[in-house]
């Protein structure tokens, strides 16, 4: 029997309902890591480079897409709490109406303005060439990508968390196969890798639209709607956080690339996107876990049971902190082989990816606190706090963390940044979390 949002949740149910999301967001990562490693393997570090210069650029565009599923699954599952189901229905098709528009929109900006930023950024040549051919050819799914993005948070919501993952697996094997064909089989190149991608996320994004378009056994369905500019407005608010962590990791992710051109060239840029593959299946764990706890939390908190509120709370502090411990083990155990995987084929730009990771995975002792605290408070609706929390952890301190540390630590002061940022953020988050708690009363 399918779990109800409105069930009490022990360790073992909540485990069972959170899997899917957490599964989800892994094969996410995955899928994500397989473009890397046929590009690494098959066309080589300079067009890896590329892909790792202009990435964050395209998901800082795609942050909107982040921003309607975690803001609009939090005030839909309120709702839901409430037992205003066909309210609910219609702020989830203007959620997902105003993101298949805005999607459209970026994706015409992105196409334009890529070579511009790749040039910001520091590439040319070679290097210039291979951003702008694998930025343009990414910008024709941004819209289905940011709605896969949304369908993720709203499976959940909709109590329909294996089917989420069911479309993420498709639209995951659909870019691996693909991947293989077209780089490994048919030498297309990065070309080919870009479009694999592009087929991928139109699974992923576009799958979900016709079944929720459809009748379905799900809470929600897609159908006529209303303009609320209050809804809209709070669903940016309370999604702030999850906007703010994408607009900031690209920001950041950038200035990480430019320092380290500055610090080792080509080479560093190839070794930080191999270290980034990896940290984006661990650090999927804890996205994954915060996506399918939060329409739980949004639930409870629209029928005042603050009761569960505590419960949950509790429970998911003490599943936080088995996973950091494990996952940072186990990071420090994978770093040569993950390395070897990608950049074995050239021994000093293998050393380095080693030694960064090394360094690198301290950051996952901390990172779950601040991903799952800031996820609780957009859950809570509450997005200020949330994006108080994200805006210091993922742009603040980061920032200041990249610019400083490695005038005194070299490159390592860049491999140590992420952690020196998650340690400051973790205090500020610690701080909201005890202060709300009397009123909250989750704790």
């Amino acid at each position: 029997m399918a779990i109800q949002l409105s069930e009490h949740f022990t360790f073992k149910k909540l485990l069972k309902f959170v899997y899917p999301s957490i599964v989800m967001m892994i094969f996410t990562s995955i899928y994500s890591v397989v473009d890397g490693l046929f590009v690494s393997n098959f066309v080589g570090k300079t067009a890896l480079a590329a892909i790792n210069l202009i990435l964050p650029f395209i998901m800082g565009l795609s942050a909107l897409g982040f921003m309607m599923g975690t803001g609009g699954s939090a005030i839909v599952a309120k709702t839901l709490g409430e037992k205003k189901s066909k309210k609910a229905n219609e702020y989830f098709s203007l959620i997902v109406y105003t993101t298949i528009i805005g999607g459209l929109a970026f994706s015409i900006l992105g196409a334009i303005l890529v070579r511009s930023v790749s040039i910001a950024l520091g590439a040319n040549g070679k290097l210039l060439e291979n951003c702008v051919l694998y930025g343009r050819i990414s910008f024709i799914s941004l819209m289905p990508f940011m709605l896969q993005n949304v369908f993720q948070s709203f499976f959940v919501t909709a109590e329909k968390p294996k089917l989420g993952l069911f479309v993420i697996i498709a639209a995951g094997v659909t870019n691996m196969v693909l991947d293989y064909i077209f780089v490994a089989l048919l030498g297309f190149g990065l070309a080919g890798a870009a479009t694999a991608t592009v087929c991928g996320e139109c699974i992923g994004g576009l799958l979900p639209l016709f079944y929720f378009a459809r009748k379905n056994p799900s809470p929600l369905k897609l159908g006529k709607t209303h303009f609320y500019g209050k809804v809209l407005l709070r669903t940016c608010t309370n999604g702030s956080s999850e906007l703010m962590t994408n607009l900031s990791s690209s920001i950041v992710n950038s200035l990480y690339n430019l320092q380290l051109m500055k610090f080792a060239g080509e080479n560093g840029v190839a070794a930080y996107g191999t270290i980034m593959y990896v940290n984006f299946i661990f650090v999927a764990i804890f996205i994954g876990y915060s996506i399918g706890s939060a329409p739980i939390i949004s639930y409870h908190y629209g029928a005042k049971n603050h009761d569960e509120l505590k419960n949950l709370s509790k429970r998911s502090l003490t599943l936080i902190c088995i996973w950091a411990v494990s996952i940072f083990a186990l990071a420090q155990l994978l770093a040569a082989p993950a390395s070897k995987l990608f950049v074995g084929y050239d021994q000093s730009l293998y050393k380095m990816t080693v030694s960064g990771f090394r360094i690198y995975c301290l950051a996952f002792l901390i990172n779950g606190y601040n991903i799952f605290g800031s996820s609780f408070f957009t859950a809570l609706n509450n997005g200020p706090i949330s994006a108080a929390i994200s805006f210091l952890r993922t742009l603040v301190f980061q920032l200041s963390a990249v610019l400083l540390l490695p005038v005194i630590l070299g490159i390592n002061g860049i491999w140590l940044s992420i952690s020196v940022a998650e340690l400051f953020t973790l205090c500020v988050t610690a701080t909201f979390f005890i202060r709300k708690a009397k009123y909250y009363h989750y704790i």
